[in-house]
């Protein structure tokens, strides 16, 4: 009977996809000794296929230093932006809308998001998506 690794640690990573910077890796995982250089690879060939975009990873390292990845959906407010072509949210949220967001725009961002939600309904995954836009100072369309 094998023995089962023991969890030292776990932590989110938020990083470039396919092009992920070392020095963010080293910063957060030196302490654990874990091979940056082997987990960078391992995390720009799992992200390739989203280039250019922030994509989250749990890495779970174990008392053995290996580590397993598990790549999570960009977070909701970057994929509002990317959506809008928008920069930045707005400073006063409630008090100073900066776009607007269209039904049809507000599915596709939580369809994209469903896997990392709590919810297995694409309306309720809807709802979750809106407040995040409305607290970005994003109007949700009334269709």
């Amino acid at each position: 009977m094998a023995a089962q690794r023991k969890i030292s640690r776990q932590l989110t990573l938020e990083l470039d996809a396919g092009n992920a910077a070392i020095v963010d890796i080293g910063k957060m995982l030196g302490p654990t000794c874990v091979n940056t250089r082997q987990l960078k690879l391992d995390y720009d060939a799992g992200t390739v296929n989203q280039r250019g975009e922030l994509v989250p990873v749990v890495v779970t390292v174990f008392d053995d230093r290996s580590y397993a990845l598990r790549f999570k959906t960009p977070p909701t407010a970057y994929l509002i932006r990317k959506a809008l072509g928008m920069a930045g949210g707005s400073a006063r949220p409630g008090g100073q809308v900066v776009a607007r967001i269209s039904r049809q725009q507000l599915r596709e961002v939580a369809e994209r998001k469903l896997p990392d939600l709590n919810t297995d309904d694409a309306a309720a995954a809807m709802r979750q998506v809106a407040g995040t836009a409305r607290s970005m100072g994003v109007l949700v369309a009334e269709e």
